[in-house]
């Protein structure tokens, strides 16, 4: 062979090397990325090819799914869509998906590999979707979301023995049913809602923090027993009232002038709600013992995942006193979701104990077996307190239902303790507050509930807006159904 031809061959050969590499390299190392690009059609056609698996509340589903006559066999179907939006989230052929239904995806089409048999993974075939139960209770789902009846808001209820979620409401809500498949009634029902002012498909419970008001004064209160401010709840605290804010001539007043909260005991100052107390006891402790108390709850946790990841709740550190004490009082850049708060509730019905929250308790697959069981679990290391402050904190907010400002939360037959906030929104308080109440309950038997609600209600009138008019019934309904 003549030199000028031997390289041409070497060439040729050296092309035909490089190109069964690409195939090999295609087919092999990137096959699973082009299988699983969003834009390959062959990923949605495979996706809804058959039933999906479903979301599960109390053994029952709601979801479902519904054959179609295009290319996509089967859309989302889903039962009380409004009611369990907040837990569920939505698939749509069209907009994809998002919390339940987007984080276990692969598990509920069944393209999960734990689903997959030995005869599955040999020729490829996708197993039948597996199910999602959840820790909902659809009884205190409903009586939540009853009792907020159309008000802009959310509330969650915790287990607080094991952190399982059993209500999670947001209202306004969705049909995630009505734009669940492809056709033009799908997109302009997906085009009202995401037009909606009101914003219904924000998770308020998870994705909505605010200024907790005086629902953060069980926080404030925790540290000072905590951090020995104050020996118990019975003793008197050096609180003026007027109280001027550090290094200011601003004076802190209390919204009942007539309370008696002039070195008021803890007892007393949360049952009247007193805003000079805590302040003048965070500036007492200074902000970085009461941030060190936040946190063992969860705040400035962006990483609580339910395993829905909820918004980061925020106790800020970049605050001189005056800031420190209006912190103190769940104002100045306090932030909080009602999850955020379930959780303080639920550690101090828990003797100090926090659990991780959790929303979903087992994963099976297409025959019902178990893949995955989510057992209750410690969140960080679990002690926010000593059993003593907790038991301390409880009995001063039994005294809140019973003889303060949360007397709409009573229950007969049980032992509920609750504090109420009213945060101010909008420049120098302009808006119409948020109304808050947080609490918990237990029936003697070794059940608890730790519920917490957040209104934000702007059709209200100013002066209606209380925690105990407007969040504390919605409190009642949800732990009522829970142990009543």
């Amino acid at each position: 062979m003549n030199k000028p031809l031997r390289r041409v061959s070497v060439f040729c050969l050296a092309l035909i090397l490089a190109l069964m590499g690409w195939a090999t390299w295609i087919q092999g190392a990137k096959a699973s990325d082009y299988k699983e690009d969003s834009h390959n059609p062959r990923v949605t056609i495979g996706k809804y090819a058959a039933p999906l698996g479903n979301i599960l509340v109390g053994g029952e589903p709601v979801t479902g799914s519904a054959a179609t006559s295009s290319t996509l066999k089967y859309k989302r179907t889903y039962k009380d869509g409004p009611l369990y939006a907040p837990v569920t989230g939505f698939t749509s052929q069209i907009f994809g998906s998002n919390q339940l239904e987007s984080l276990y995806g692969d598990l509920l089409d069944g393209s999960d590999s734990r689903l997959q048999s030995p005869a599955d993974a040999l020729t490829r075939t996708r197993a039948k979707g597996g199910d999602v139960a959840t820790t909902i209770d659809a009884k205190v789902q409903k009586a939540g979301y009853q009792a907020l009846d159309g008000k802009k808001g959310a509330a969650v209820a915790l287990d607080p023995a094991t952190g399982r979620i059993l209500g999670m409401v947001s209202t306004p809500s969705y049909d995630p049913g009505k734009f669940a498949g492809s056709s033009a009634a799908d997109q302009k029902a997906w085009q009202r809602m995401s037009g909606d002012g009101d914003h219904p498909e924000v998770n308020r419970a998870l994705r909505q923090p605010l200024p907790p008001g005086s629902t953060f004064k069980l926080v404030v209160a925790a540290a000072a027993l905590e951090n020995g401010l104050y020996s118990s709840v019975d003793e008197h605290t050096d609180s003026p009232d007027p109280y001027t804010l550090p290094h200011t001539r601003t004076t802190l007043k209390n919204e009942n002038t007539a309370a008696p909260c002039k070195n008021a005991t803890i007892r007393t100052a949360l049952r009247y709600s007193c805003n000079t107390v805590f302040a003048k006891m965070a500036v007492d402790l200074g902000k970085d013992k009461v941030k060190a108390q936040a946190e063992k709850f969860g705040f400035n946790d962006g990483k609580v995942d339910t395993p829905v990841r909820a918004a980061k709740s925020v106790y800020p550190d970049d605050m001189d006193q005056a800031q420190t004490a209006l912190s103190g009082i769940g104002q100045f850049n306090d932030q909080a979701t009602p999850l955020q708060m379930a959780m303080v509730a639920s550690a101090i019905a828990n003797g100090g104990e926090l659990k991780s929250p959790q929303l979903v308790d087992r994963l099976t697959d297409g025959g019902g077996n178990t893949v995955q069981q989510n057992e209750p679990a410690a969140y960080r290391g679990g002690r926010t307190m000593s059993g003593r402050t907790a038991a301390q904190l409880r009995s001063a907010m039994q005294t809140v239902v019973d003889q303060g400002t949360g007397s709409n939360a009573k229950i007969g037959g049980l032992t509920v303790g609750g504090k109420t906030g009213t945060a101010q929104h909008g420049v120098d308080n302009s808006g119409t507050p948020y109304a808050w109440f947080v609490s918990y309950a237990e029936d003697g038997n070794g059940h608890q509930v730790a519920v917490a609600v957040m209104v934000e209600d702007g059709h209200a009138a100013r002066n209606e807006v209380s925690g105990n008019g407007l969040a504390a019934p919605v409190a009642r309904a949800m732990m009522k159904a829970a142990l009543g």
